[in-house]
């Protein structure tokens, strides 16, 4: 009788090999998964501004159209800016009339002031002989009574201290009248720094009239053309800065553990998956 030979057993380490590599794998996975969380609950965002205007005005050109990329100092859009030049122009030419005003009364201001001296010394002159005649009519008047002087002396004296007031007056009038012309210089070059605030002020708004990107960046919202009439600290659109972008992403509570302010992020869009960005965690909000 015939015998079949036995089969040699199946060797089990190509099965255990196959089981620890997807143990060590799946170790890997899970401290990968554990050390660096991933997630697909985030969304990409920038920073954006309000584009106003400073000033009112008829839009008069709009050098943008809507989701347009602009670069820092491109024209935007411009308002009007003809009455901001009227203003101007009015400004500068009551400048110009104050300066001739000015020229003219310190004229005057210096030829009083050259006699300034000598009105001093008459206005002291005036008063001395006003003083003089008064004092000579009070001795006089007494002594018409007793018969020493006649009422014409009285009379005489009397004219007299009349006609010095009347003089010390019209030298006092005199010098108050210098006082007054450099009074009236001191108005007008108040006046005059008046006038310059506002040349500068309408300058600047004519400079607002000329909007231009703060940044580069890109618009968005346009909902305006020329023509319309754009009310100062009003937006016209946004404007978005691409300069820096961020990422708001989600993460469970558990996955925190690992992530901290500038710990190294991959990103990687959806509209384009093969291509990622290098990036930090910027900060970690724990509001619920």
């Amino acid at each position: 009788m015939e015998s079949t030979p036995k089969k040699a057993p199946r060797s089990k380490f190509p099965a255990l090999l196959v089981v620890a590599l997807a143990l060590v794998a799946l170790v890997f996975v899970i401290w990968r998964v554990d050390s660096a969380p991933s997630t697909n609950d985030a969304y990409a965002s920038a920073d954006t501004i309000d584009v106003v205007p400073e000033v009112s005005g008829r839009i008069v050109e709009l050098a943008v159209t809507d989701n347009q990329a602009v670069k820092q100092g491109d024209l935007l859009f411009r308002i009007d800016p003809r009455p901001y030049e009227a203003n101007l122009a009015k400004a500068e030419a009551s400048l110009a009339a104050l300066d001739k005003q000015i020229m003219l009364t310190q004229r005057s201001v210096d030829a009083q002031q050259f006699g300034a001296d000598s009105v001093n010394a008459t206005v002291e002159k005036a008063r001395a002989a006003a003083k003089q005649a008064t004092d000579t009519l009070r001795r006089t008047e007494p002594l018409l009574k007793e018969g020493f002087v006649s009422a014409e002396d009285v009379d005489r004296a009397r004219t007299a201290q009349r006609a010095a007031e009347a003089d010390l007056n019209a030298v006092l009038l005199q010098a108050q009248s210098a006082a007054s012309a450099v009074s009236g210089v001191d108005a007008l070059v108040a006046q005059r720094a008046a006038v310059e605030a506002d040349i500068a002020l309408t300058k600047l708004h004519l400079e607002m009239a000329t909007v231009r990107a703060p940044f580069d960046g890109r618009v968005i919202s346009l909902k305006t053309s020329v023509g319309q009439f754009a009310s100062a600290m009003r937006p016209i659109f946004t404007l978005i800065d691409t300069r820096h972008w961020y990422v708001i992403a989600n993460f469970r509570e558990t996955d925190l553990k690992n992530i901290r302010s500038g710990t190294p992020a991959t990103i990687r869009l959806m509209s384009d998956s093969g291509k990622t960005f290098e990036g930090k965690v910027d900060s970690i909000g724990y509001g619920v």
